[in-house]
């Protein structure tokens, strides 16, 4: 019996459409027969944004559904094919990984080590740390620099600083500097709490 390959997380932050395709279309610096077997792919997995992981459920029929996961009916090489993930990790996530189709525990055990990944994430980070890792996963969008837009709406001391648009109490949103998030706005944003 072969030993499983281990999990391995290819790319940092949330990945775009256009770089979800890149990283679908990599070519790992491999033997030719670890690509032709997709040994080379499998069990690698990364983050992606709800309207790829929308766009590619309606791209082909799934090989198979389940409720947060489903794969994708073009196999990449061997038995490894794309298999999407909507995963709760402190707030509703999406992955894509690609699997040993021919193990049926294969899906399943790839999203435990998602879950296991994010969540160790943030443990053990410091302020600055977390900090960064929130700007990092945060759509850009949705962040920006103090003064960029208006500079007459921030301080002089305050523009340039990174911003990110926060969610009030009262159903609204606001811009907030980054560096001013409060204990429990960090830990709302980090990759944590039960995951479903």
């Amino acid at each position: 019996m072969t030993q499983a390959l281990p999990f391995r997380k290819i790319f940092d932050g949330v990945a775009t459409r256009e770089q979800m395709f890149e990283l679908f279309n990599r070519v790992p610096d491999c033997p030719f027969e670890d690509r032709i077997s997709g040994k080379a792919f499998e069990n690698t997995w990364f983050e992606i944004e709800l309207e790829s992981y929308e766009s590619m459920l309606g791209e082909l029929p799934p090989l198979f559904m389940r409720a947060g996961m489903f794969a994708w009916s073009e196999l990449k090489a061997g038995f490894v094919g794309s298999v999407f993930f909507a995963i709760t990790i402190g707030r509703k996530r999406w992955f894509t990984g690609y699997c040993n189709l021919g193990d049926r525990h294969s899906p399943d055990a790839m999203r435990a080590a998602i879950i296991a990944h994010e969540t160790a994430a943030a443990r053990g980070m410091n302020r600055e740390q977390k900090l960064e890792l929130i700007w990092s996963r945060t759509h850009a969008d949705f962040r920006g620099l103090a003064g960029e837009a208006d500079p007459d709406a921030w301080p002089p001391e305050d523009r340039g600083k990174r911003t990110i648009v926060i969610c009030e109490p009262d159903g609204g949103s606001a811009l907030k500097l980054l560096e001013r998030l409060t204990d429990d706005e960090i830990d709302h944003r980090l990759p944590s709490g039960p995951a479903i």
